[in-house]
């Protein structure tokens, strides 16, 4: 299944999305806290690293599946507005990255 997925643009950005989405929710559920209630800042540093590097790629996909669909602005608009919010790439996955 993983490497169907692998063999295109789509499949790509939703494989990103989902991790995305998984280093968002412990970046904001398992490292800030440990940063403010625990005193571990290490914690934000490690996930907040590999969330950056994460969203970078989202990003630079979803550029990428956006042009060779030819989806409009308000999809691709709201795609990208979905990675902002705690859950959001989750709903664009089953709304908008699916055939």
């Amino acid at each position: 299944m993983v490497s169907e997925l692998i063999k295109s643009a789509l499949g790509r950005l939703r494989i990103i999305a989902f991790l995305e989405g998984i280093s968002f929710i412990v970046l904001l559920g398992v490292a800030m806290p440990l940063k403010y209630f625990a005193g571990i800042p290490q914690a934000v540093r490690i996930v907040g690293m590999a969330h950056g590097v994460l969203f970078i790629l989202f990003v630079l996909l979803l550029i990428q599946v956006a042009t060779e669909k030819s989806w409009s602005f308000k999809k691709s608009a709201l795609s990208f507005l979905s990675s902002l919010v705690p859950f959001g790439t989750f709903y664009a996955d089953s709304r908008w990255f699916r055939n």
